[in-house]
């Protein structure tokens, strides 16, 4: 049988375990302090138990002696307990809330636009509905590679922003919003009290079971919807067929004229044949006369070839790292499904994808994230070259090869 000693030594354990995962810090009385200062967070039963945002500053003033030696930091406004729906902002009054404040509720769109599409502004419009005058927050993720996210974050948030400028101050630019994990954590932090995602309606199911399943774990909102942007059908024409993986096979293509199509009129000439440069240099269509497959760069338009390569193994195998395009998790594959594969994050989330939304995990190549397993066996220089990159010993290397004895 446990002691009582050893129970509670556990209960902490893992409170302390999952405050870690999101930045909390402990006032050393059984309360926990967001990355501001801000109390949000108590020890109940071994696990964190978020205040209720209704009794937030009560619950300030009782932990106000034991952060007594911190700086006072600014919290965001809140509407009244009083306020009624009624008389907040309603779509088309045009009303936004005063400098400072924070709307109880946060509207956000997370994904890849990579390349941005005319067909994004449709989610954006839908984005902008949902959030009836309060805040909205737009969170491009931070992938890139040259099959399936050829546009380095910054280069496609300064497009986006040309693209859409009606959106301009809502979309962010925050390389630590890597997954819809660390949009929620942050909205619940700045103090929302209910959240909603808009998503293409081949999503929703996704984003509504992975949100809703860590709610009151990784972060605490009395509401979350996941609302559809509308029905995408990629054998449309126009905007609702329109993706970014039709984009991307304009350019393997060298179809200008396809690829100008996929923008919005806001985009001059001159910027798409940009946009259309970047995008194929982004995929290194230059340097190869061979381009990859078509599954490779656009799954959806050949998704019997993606479906070849799954069911022969040669791609996405157990215990193989994997990045969902869609919210961003990076996860080792536990199960493979026969289309879907079920992955465990390193934080042991676990969460479910299908095949042509994932692609092998490349953690720190050539920015974000490791790279792909063939370039990793020992004895090659590509391994080497990983293991300099990733703990940045170029200088050394090169030092050591100038200065070495040279043998005859």
């Amino acid at each position: 049988m446990k002691s009582f000693f050893q129970f509670l030594s556990e209960a902490q354990s893992q409170a302390s375990m999952q405050a870690r995962k999101l930045n909390l810090k402990s006032d050393g009385h059984g309360g926990w302090l967001d990355s501001r200062g801000n109390f949000v967070a108590t020890t109940e039963d071994g696990k964190l138990k978020f205040l209720d945002k209704k009794k937030k500053t009560t619950q300030d003033d009782k932990t106000s002696q034991s952060r007594a030696q911190a700086q006072p930091k600014a919290e965001p406004k809140k509407a009244a307990p009083q306020e009624t729906g009624a008389e907040r902002a309603k779509p088309g009054e045009g009303q936004e809330a005063p400098a400072g404040e924070t709307t109880e509720t946060l509207t956000v769109a997370f994904g890849r636009f990579n390349p941005p599409t005319v067909g994004h502004g449709k989610l954006l419009a839908a984005a902008k509905k949902a959030a009836q005058g309060e805040d909205l927050k737009i969170y491009p993720s931070r992938s890139q590679d040259p099959k399936k996210n050829p546009l380095d974050p910054d280069m496609k948030i300064s497009y986006m922003k040309k693209m859409f400028p009606e959106y301009e101050e809502n979309i962010i630019n925050d390389d630590e919003m890597k997954s819809i994990f660390n949009v929620l954590v942050m909205a619940n932090e700045q103090g929302y009290r209910n959240v909603n995602i808009v998503v293409g309606s081949d999503r929703q199911a996704e984003f509504e079971n992975l949100a809703q399943k860590y709610n009151g774990e990784l972060y605490d909102f009395e509401l979350i919807r996941v609302i559809s942007a509308g029905v995408r059908d990629a054998d449309a024409e126009g905007v609702e067929g329109m993706s970014a993986s039709k984009m991307r096979k304009a350019v393997v293509d060298g179809d200008f004229d396809a690829f100008r199509r996929g923008t919005p009129k806001e985009l001059d000439d001159g910027d798409t044949q940009a946009l259309f440069d970047a995008v194929r240099q982004g995929m290194k269509l230059k340097a190869k006369k061979k381009v990859a497959e078509m599954w490779e760069i656009a799954p959806k338009c050949d998704p019997k070839g993606l479906r070849e390569q799954y069911v022969n193994e040669k791609i996405f195998r157990i215990g193989d790292v994997v990045e969902n395009l869609n919210t961003g998790l990076i996860g080792e594959i536990i199960r493979r499904g026969t289309n879907h594969l079920i992955c465990v994050t390193k934080e042991n989330y676990m969460f479910k994808s299908w095949i042509r939304d994932v692609m092998e995990s490349v953690v720190n190549y050539p920015g974000p994230s490791g790279v792909p397993a063939k370039q990793r066996e020992v004895g090659t220089d590509a391994l080497r070259q990983y293991a300099m990159r990733s703990t940045g010993t170029f200088d050394i290397h090169n030092f050591i090869n100038k200065y070495k004895k040279k043998t005859k």
